[in-house]
């Protein structure tokens, strides 16, 4: 925890570390805290905030569609006490794979990490599919959500015959980037990612 004052206004921050488990305990801390405003960066952040308080206003960056899971009533009428950026990162996974079938068009057989505790992760997983599918190429999408569970699918994927990988984006892979960067090194594994910053949360 850390805390920034000045003469009118004091901010206080949390760090989940990726572990979105940690998350209600640390928006409980920051509502008997008595905060005026929370903000939440990440689907995960938001949506536990969100659930948590309906009269606090949380101000919110995410790649989670606001409208389909409820955070606002509407794009240019969100009402309620929640407002903020969509970032339509979903959007990017496809493309992802696309460059990478550019970098390494001889990949035919490609793997995909996706962490099954992310709100986003089944909207990644079909977006991916039929990119794949588009592209004419074999897709093995794998779930992970702990450094064990990405050793393990790393192993999979090689037993899988993949010889490319795609990793969702998600604020915990983020924080895992060197141990998937040196894995993939490790197993010559051409390696399409997307950097995120780690689930977070504020309050005024």
């Amino acid at each position: 925890m850390r805390s920034a004052s000045s003469q009118h206004v004091k901010i206080e921050y949390r760090w989940a570390e990726g572990r979105y488990d940690r998350l209600p305990a640390l928006v409980a801390n920051l509502i008997r805290s008595q905060a005026s405003v929370i903000f939440a960066a990440g689907p995960a952040a938001v949506r536990i905030a969100k659930s948590a308080t309906a009269t606090i206003p949380l101000v919110f960056i995410s790649g989670l569609d606001p409208v389909r899971f409820g955070l606002v009533a509407s794009l240019n009428r969100p009402n309620g006490n929640a407002t903020g950026v969509y970032l339509f990162t979903n959007t990017l996974e496809p493309k992802k794979l696309a460059l990478l079938h550019e970098l390494v068009p001889k990949a035919t057989v490609i793997g995909a990490l996706v962490n099954p505790t992310n709100p986003n992760a089944e909207t990644v997983s079909k977006g991916l599919q039929s990119a794949a599918g588009t592209l004419g190429l074999e897709i093995h999408v794998l779930n992970a959500s702990t450094e064990r569970d990405i050793d393990a699918a790393f192993a999979t994927l090689l037993q899988q015959g993949a010889s490319a990988l795609v990793v969702g984006n998600d604020p915990y892979f983020t924080g895992q980037r060197d141990h998937l960067v040196a894995l993939a090194a490790r197993h010559a594994l051409p390696q399409s990612t997307h950097s995120a910053s780690p689930p977070q949360l504020a309050a005024l």
